[in-house]
């Protein structure tokens, strides 16, 4: 029987990864696979993944998870250069970049999407030693994702990230940023900025021309000359159901790489807390294998 490693966070998505587990095992069997089972623990996070992985061979690596759980692996492993497709169980808050590669959030149709589906690589960001599958983002309700506690999100889901980013809004001061790219140079205050690998922050489709699949990074600015202005513009932007041309509050380009310098320290990966400023952010074309379903279009 061919092997797989799941990999899953015990406390992640009210713990359906270890409610579903005879579930997803007979997915599994079912087509001649046997699971091996790791065990993400706050204590030791994947330390012995690697050795596992090059004892067992694995075809490829099942992940339950969010995009924060998903980013955490794709770390680890290209930290220790070890290349193998991975799958993504979607059972976070937002599961933002498993809805990119087209995975459906039931779970037996997840699975079936994964056995019945093909390996292909998609891009990854880079900013110095660390890679986001998704989005890297500073400013206005980027660290909601780091301070909101793992139960609110278990409980309320994506509504657990609004509740929270009330909270930012008494306290918040608007950025001084400075953007350098081949195709463009931004230099002036700001409310929020995104550098997608994917498309939505939060299920909300921001970069909608966005592919991980162009070897190129999209940049989303949202300007801070007037903060009420701008985000009653960008909520506009967001309601409208087809593809519309950015508002002048936003500033928008794909590019490559881009060197961004900020008054404000620290920025967020993946829901996570990223590097502080200045910093250099590059997009790397086809790094990582990823299991997709058949249907998904490139």
């Amino acid at each position: 029987m061919k092997t797989v490693i799941f990999v899953y966070n015990p406390v992640s998505g009210e713990a359906q990864a270890v409610a579903q587990l005879d579930n997803i095992a007979r997915h599994y069997q079912q087509e001649g696979y046997v699971l091996t089972l790791f065990r993400i623990t706050r204590e030791k996070g994947l330390t012995g993944l690697a050795e596992l992985i090059g004892t067992l061979n694995p075809v490829h690596l099942l992940v339950a998870g969010g995009d924060g759980t998903v980013n955490r692996l794709v770390n680890y492993l290209k930290h220790r250069e070890v290349e193998v497709p991975i799958a993504i169980l979607p059972m976070g808050t937002a599961n933002d970049f498993a809805h990119l590669i087209g995975m459906p959030d039931n779970l037996n149709d997840a699975c079936r999407a994964i056995l019945q589906g093909e390996v292909r690589r998609l891009d990854l960001g880079r900013v110095g030693e660390r890679y986001f599958i998704n989005v890297l983002s500073c400013g206005l309700f980027t660290e909601v994702s780091q301070k909101t506690p793992t139960v609110l999100k278990n409980t309320f889901g994506k509504l657990a990230y609004y509740f929270s980013s009330i909270g930012e809004l008494p306290s918040f001061r608007k950025m001084h940023i400075e953007v350098t790219s081949d195709e463009i140079s931004f230099r002036g205050s700001c409310l929020l900025l995104l550098v997608f690998n994917g498309r939505t922050a939060g299920n909300l489709n921001l970069a909608k021309h966005s592919s991980a699949e162009d070897g190129l990074l999209d940049v989303l600015i949202i300007r801070g000359e007037n903060i009420v202005e701008s985000i009653k513009n960008v909520f506009y932007f967001l309601m409208r159901k087809k593809v519309a041309a950015y508002p002048n509050d936003i500033v928008y380009f794909q590019t490559r790489k881009l060197h961004i310098e900020n008054d404000q320290p620290t920025s967020d990966i993946d829901g996570e807390r990223g590097p502080n400023f200045p910093f250099d952010i590059e997009c790397l074309s086809g790094s990582l294998p990823v299991i997709v379903p058949q249907t998904t279009s490139k």
